[in-house]
């Protein structure tokens, strides 16, 4: 009997079920991972929030996530909660003032319906596409804003790591 306990002991250990100093795996890069988060201003206003939704899955490491959350995650065990304090630069980086344009309302089509707020699609003189927003509407010209809507901001992320695997 105490074989067989020492044997799934160390296939849980080569398994990655629990670390090698007895206790549960920390994230590592390369994991697969399933968090719960809220994501907050520097001021405490709630902006993004995986409340009564399932869990964010994805790999650390595969840019799917912002660079300072992936990296705040890694070293987190199952079911552990941390705050991540990430700087903008870490994050959706500054906010760019040369996203910002101003156009003629009659160069967009539709453009004479927009209103603030409204998404709009911007191109580049190199070709490339940006999505944008309606930033404001005054007559002759409409100011179309394509930094994200995050940018320049520093975020804090409370996180709960459900899942490594």
């Amino acid at each position: 009997m105490l074989l067989l306990a020492g044997v799934l002991a160390v296939l849980a250990v080569s398994s990655g079920c629990v670390g090698s100093d007895g206790g549960q795996a920390q994230v590592k890069p390369g994991d697969a991972v399933q968090v719960h988060y809220t994501g907050t201003f520097t001021n405490g206003t709630v902006f993004d929030s995986s409340a009564g939704r399932e869990p964010l899955g994805f790999t650390i490491g595969s840019g799917r996530v912002v660079p300072g959350f992936d990296a705040g995650v890694v070293g987190m065990r199952e079911g552990e909660t941390k705050t991540i304090h990430v700087p903008a630069d870490r994050a959706y980086g500054p906010y760019r003032e040369d996203l910002v344009f101003a156009v003629d309302p009659a160069d967009i089509p539709g453009g004479e319906n927009l209103i603030a707020g409204d998404p709009v699609g911007i191109t580049l003189a190199s070709g490339q596409g940006l999505p944008g927003r309606v930033a404001s509407v005054s007559p002759g010209v409409v100011t179309i804003d394509a930094n994200h809507r995050l940018a320049g901001e520093d975020l804090t992320f409370t996180v709960t790591l459900v899942e490594i695997g």
